[in-house]
């Protein structure tokens, strides 16, 4: 599809329209979600240009952010009233920490709503208690120390089968000589789980602001994972009441526009993707404590066919240490074209050497 233009996937196909007649509507809605990719500035600087439209149309609207969690409310309040810089924000919030990605991707949005005094919402729970779940299940963990997410509604089918794609590709999936294991597996079973408290915690904390400012809408950045297809954090939505809500997808032009089924998004943008400016893992990274962890590696990349996993921490490229994401990409594309790339990674506790064959051009 073209850069720049709005569609709606409908059973008809793909149906080009109007970017104010879209705009207008979904103003209306109680709840627009507006998806990421987290690592692609096109798709913030669009989440930008979407987020100031629809707050011109609704003044009173709330931001909701997935990459916060609920503890640290006060201080996104404390940061739209304009009673703390920039880096003393950003240090309250530990944002490596809670986070990972670069900061800088989501810093105009967030001078943004301070600017506008567009109130914050922190969406999220803790890490460690989604850890928890994936380890345990829900069942098991006490309601006391659910941080208050109530049970969610179950996966589809749909769903649980694009979880398991994802599962895959961790490195806390059990194998076997008879290969990966199936859904049927209780730890596909527990993760899924996991997944569900993610995507109740966010929907409970947009439908929480609902109550409190019936009048105001919550627009909200989202991973696209929790909201393609409307399972996550749309489909939570429903189970709570709210199902007017809309969900949008920033669609690279690389993608298949075959794929853009009915049920997809209730729109998708246009997004152009430069080109790549050198070679490129297809992996996505968090920093946290100078610690660079894999967070999903791309199916078909150069990631997966090295054998890096969900959960590896790359602690050094050519034998050069790093320490955040961002040196991690730039070592990468700066590569000279042909030669292998050193790797060093951690994974379970064992330090690894990797050789990475390098496609003869730039890839992907």
């Amino acid at each position: 599809m073209p850069a720049g233009a709005w569609v709606e996937p409908s059973a008809a196909g793909p149906r080009t329209v109007a970017a104010g007649d879209l705009l207008d509507r979904l103003a209306r809605r109680p709840v627009v979600l507006l998806g990421e990719r987290h690592d692609s500035a096109a798709h913030h600087r669009w989440q930008l240009a979407t987020l100031r439209a629809l707050q011109e149309r609704s003044p009173g609207l709330s931001l909701g952010l997935e990459m916060v969690p609920r503890r640290l409310q006060p201080v996104l309040d404390r940061w739209v009233a304009g009673a703390l810089e920039e880096r003393a924000f950003l240090d309250a919030l530990d944002w490596p920490a809670i986070w990972g990605y670069d900061v800088d991707l989501y810093l105009p949005i967030l001078r943004f709503a301070r600017d506008r005094r567009v109130p914050l919402l922190a969406l999220n729970v803790e890490r460690r208690l989604v850890r928890r779940v994936r380890a345990e299940g829900f069942a098991a963990v006490p309601v006391s120390e659910r941080e208050g997410v109530g049970r969610p509604a179950p996966a589809s089918a749909a769903y649980r089968a694009q979880l398991h794609r994802l599962w895959r590709h961790h490195p806390f999936v059990p194998s076997s000589g008879q290969g990966l294991p199936g859904p049927e597996d209780p730890s596909f079973g527990r993760f899924v789980e996991s997944q569900l408290l993610w995507d109740r915690a966010m929907a409970e904390a947009i439908a929480e602001q609902r109550r409190r400012r019936p009048g105001a809408p919550v627009v909200a950045l989202i991973g696209n994972g929790h909201l393609a297809g409307g399972h996550g954090v749309p489909q939570q939505l429903r189970a709570l009441g709210l199902a007017e809500a809309a969900w949008l997808l920033p669609w690279d032009d690389n993608l298949d526009c075959a794929a853009l089924q009915p049920a997809l998004a209730t729109a998708v943008f246009g997004v152009l993707t430069p080109p790549p400016a050198g070679l490129r893992l297809g992996v996505y990274l968090e920093t946290h404590g100078g610690r660079v962890e894999i967070r999903q590696v791309a199916p078909g990349s150069l990631a997966e066919r090295s054998g890096l996993r969900v959960g590896d921490g790359i602690t050094a490229i050519d034998g050069q240490p790093v320490s955040s994401a961002r040196q991690v990409i730039e070592r990468v594309a700066a590569h000279p074209v042909g030669r292998p790339l050193g790797l060093r990674i951690k994974r379970g506790g064992r330090s690894l050497e990797l050789q990475l064959a390098l496609p003869l051009a730039p890839g992907p």
